[in-house]
């Protein structure tokens, strides 16, 4: 399956990052970069980003990563640390596999801002079904 089709399908299909203005701006082999662009809905009552709106965009990209391979990967476990805030720019979620067996595979994630600040880190397991991306795409 070709990388453009995955991303594409992503960048279309996942309508919760959609709605939050996330899109995939890069995808290959177990890696994946997300990037959303602060806006005021996503700041909590602090004015900084929202955890959730975090957590939202780092999962994107470990979405990205785990489904890059075209067979369909589920999340089974994540967590995210957070390290600082933002109040305004761009955000870079970067999903890099750590570990990939038949069945589970695992993944890294760093949220950074524009200047390359890390804003938080993502860890996520996946569980790889026998049902292949295409599929999904095809639906």
């Amino acid at each position: 399956m070709e990388m453009q089709a995955i991303q594409a399908f992503f960048n279309k299909a996942d309508a919760f990052a959609v709605h939050n203005g996330m899109t995939i701006s890069e995808l290959r082999a177990g890696f994946a970069r997300a990037e959303m662009q602060l806006q005021p809905w996503h700041l909590n009552g602090a004015g900084t980003v929202h955890g959730g709106a975090l957590f939202t965009l780092a999962d994107f990209a470990f979405a990205g990563a785990s489904n890059s391979s075209g067979q369909l990967a589920l999340s089974i476990n994540s967590s995210i640390s957070i390290f600082k805030g933002a109040r305004e720019g761009r955000l870079i979620a970067e999903a890099r596999e750590v570990s990939c067996t038949p069945k589970l595979a695992s993944y890294e994630v760093s949220i950074r801002n524009e200047a390359g600040d890390l804003l938080a880190t993502f860890q996520g397991m996946v569980y790889r079904k026998s049902l292949a991306l295409a599929a999904l795409m095809a639906e």
